[in-house]
């Protein structure tokens, strides 16, 4: 709507939305990232092989992927708001039980607990943004979820990194007699704590009230968010797009009667999950959960991996605030395809790099120091390219594209399968890296990185400046 312009918008209101939102994609970015640095430790308290310690760490995901599914069918029911609260809830609770528990077992299922919190907030605090932002800066807005998640991961590296050279090493004890490893858990228990607090001081997503019949309640919203003439038509704009003897359910991404779809359902969707499985399959995340035992892989030490990941999370908030300045005049789709080939190559340099090294007594690949370098800066040009494009905008296109009659449902089924997919990438890597090598296994991300770039080229389609109630599918 041409009159629900940024200028109109009560943004002091919106920004305040938006940063008690994304404290959900900081503790995502948290949660994620926290177990870079405790894996030394996970291997001794529980007696863990290559293979279990693969389990434990994309246990998480396990949750994810759960979380993600439930959360987007639970929203049209419940409300927005009242997930992201569920799902501070569990993150505390998860934070408390893997930083303490002596029990693998327990440990696995807090780990699960804390994954569906971090799944729920992934889909969720986009879409809530979206469905609170004016057009014109709603790219903006919702990137700021991607920020928040690298800060997350980033404070987990430094927290990480500060935890284990105060205790001399990750595996030692520290305060009240706690190994340092386990209070790189206990600490996320703090943000989890404040975003519990502040999701009572913001409103309920005006679209979700419309969807339940809360017409008064919606225009309320409404107007605190874009004032009394502009919410009046927005708020029957939005009525306008939902069915009146219809109410969102998961059944709604099936194709309609007498319409074709792939599988039976809404092309519309099958972009949506394309989009959230190539964001996993180009390898963001084996950098971002293995990105300390990458590095000593590789020939860094302990000290100098963690090092290595904290520059590497700087690296990708400054990126994303490149996303921030250009997202909204140069558009989606492009940022995608420029983001695609540019983590293409810097993938296949990563690969050279790694064919160059040579093995010691240990099966320990070793660099020199010149390929090591080379190694480095093609990461942080790929986690570069990756925060400019698909990280943030994989996010914003999944809370934006869907239509309003079927977007939690959409969410619901592409969230499944994006942390399906991140699921598959953390289990696999350990195998990977030790049973096929390095090289081999960044030529499958690279091979990914060049797929993404023609799927994104023949069927995204542009969403900049569109209203949600003109999306379709």
């Amino acid at each position: 709507m041409e009159d629900a312009s940024g200028d109109r918008a009560n943004l002091a209101l919106i920004m305040a939305i938006v940063a008690v939102a994304t404290i959900g994609g900081l503790l995502f970015g948290y949660d994620s990232g926290a177990v870079n640095g405790t894996q030394p430790g996970l291997t001794a308290a529980f007696g863990l092989d290559e293979s279990g310690l693969g389990f434990t760490v994309g246990s998480l995901l396990i949750g994810c992927f759960v979380g993600a599914f439930f959360a987007g069918t639970l929203a049209d029911s419940m409300g927005r708001r009242n997930v992201m609260r569920l799902a501070a809830v569990l993150f505390l609770i998860g934070a408390l039980i893997q930083g303490l528990t002596a029990d693998h077992s327990i440990f696995v299922l807090a780990r699960i607990m804390g994954g569906m919190a971090v799944g729920a907030a992934s889909v969720l605090s986009p879409a809530y943004i979206s469905e609170v932002a004016p057009a014109n800066i709603r790219g903006r807005m919702t990137t700021v979820q991607q920020i928040m998640i690298i800060t997350g991961l980033t404070a987990a590296f430094l927290v990480n990194y500060v935890l284990a050279a105060a205790a001399g090493e990750s595996t030692n004890a520290f305060w009240l007699g706690i190994a340092a490893w386990r209070w790189m858990y206990l600490m996320q228990a703090i943000p989890a704590a404040v975003f519990l607090a502040a999701l009572f001081f913001i409103p309920e997503s005006p679209r979700f009230l419309v969807a339940k019949g809360r017409h008064e309640e919606a225009g309320g919203v409404l107007v605190r968010l874009f004032g009394e003439v502009v919410a009046r038509a927005k708020l029957q704009e939005i009525r306008d797009s939902f069915t009146a003897d219809h109410r969102p359910r998961l059944r709604d991404v099936l194709a309609p009667a007498g319409t074709r779809g792939l599988l039976g359902m809404r092309p519309i969707v099958w972009v949506g999950i394309m989009l959230a499985v190539f964001q996993q399959l180009v390898g963001i995340n084996v950098i971002f959960y293995y990105g300390a035992t990458l590095w000593q892989l590789a020939g860094f030490t302990e000290n100098d991996s963690l090092l290595i990941n904290i520059v590497s999370g700087v690296v990708s908030i400054a990126a994303c605030f490149v996303t921030i300045a250009v997202i909204d005049r140069i558009g989606r789709k492009p940022l995608l395809l420029i983001g695609s080939a540019g983590m293409a190559a810097s993938l296949f340099v990563m690969v050279f790099a790694f064919s160059q090294g040579t093995l010691d007594a240990g099966g320990k690949l070793v660099l020199s120091t010149g390929m090591g370098t080379v190694a480095v800066v093609a990461a942080n040009l790929y986690v570069i390219f990756f925060n400019v494009s698909w990280g943030p905008v994989m996010w914003v296109m999944l809370g934006e594209m869907f239509p309003n009659q079927i977007r939690g449902s959409a969410l619901a089924v592409a969230g499944f399968f994006q942390w399906f997919a991140n699921y598959l990438v953390a289990q696999t890597f350990p195998v990977m890296a030790t049973g096929i090598g390095l090289a081999a296994s960044y030529s499958f991300y690279a091979v990914c990185a060049v797929i993404s770039f023609f799927l994104v080229k023949r069927f995204v389609t542009e969403t900049k400046g569109k209203e949600l109630e003109a999306m379709e599918g």
